[in-house]
């Protein structure tokens, strides 16, 4: 079945990893891709020491989408085009049972990978393959086709009062 976790609220990615945890614990086999997230993102230590699931390439520096400047932009979209290319191969031909792509939706608004390719990967997906979509604003058809679908709404966030993320909380 498919999923998808958006919105402007916190949760997305932890809803993510629970799933992920969930379903590794239940032998069943995962692969976690992340787009605009670096290798230190704290997730990303529990998970890669986590039995069945197989964590894809994060770089090791990266600025948010609206620090960049075009040529940043598109150095990203190169990385994120390879990350996403080899990953659905990678789904494919190991046969996972469950793939995640986390900010996925993210990297589609920022034109840095195609909704259609990644559209067409999840629709065409093994009906055995669980799918796992987060980030903000997914385009519409991803909601159509979801069979899960949980909007993250943010109340309030400390943010907000200009305090930034934490490490272990946010990141």
């Amino acid at each position: 079945m498919i999923h998808v976790y958006y919105g402007d609220g916190k949760g997305k990615t932890t809803a993510a990893v629970g799933l992920a945890a969930r379903a590794a614990g239940s032998n069943m086999k995962v692969l976690f891709v992340q787009f605009l997230k670096t290798e230190f993102s704290g997730e990303r230590h529990t998970l890669s020491h986590t039995e069945n699931v197989t964590l894809t390439f994060c770089p090791l520096e990266l600025k948010f989408t609206f620090e960049m400047d075009e040529k940043e932009k598109a150095q990203a979209a190169k990385i994120f085009k390879g990350i996403f290319d080899s990953s659905v191969t990678t789904a494919l031909t190991e046969r996972y049972d469950m793939v995640v792509l986390d900010e996925v939706f993210d990297v589609i608004n920022n034109d840095m990978i195609s909704e259609a390719e990644v559209f067409e990967f999840v629709a065409n997906a093994p009906a055995s393959m669980e799918i796992v979509m987060t980030g903000h604003n997914p385009p519409e058809r991803f909601i159509d086709i979801a069979d899960y679908v949980t909007e993250f709404k943010k109340i309030k966030h400390p943010y907000d009062r200009g305090i930034t993320g934490r490490i272990g909380i946010e990141f």
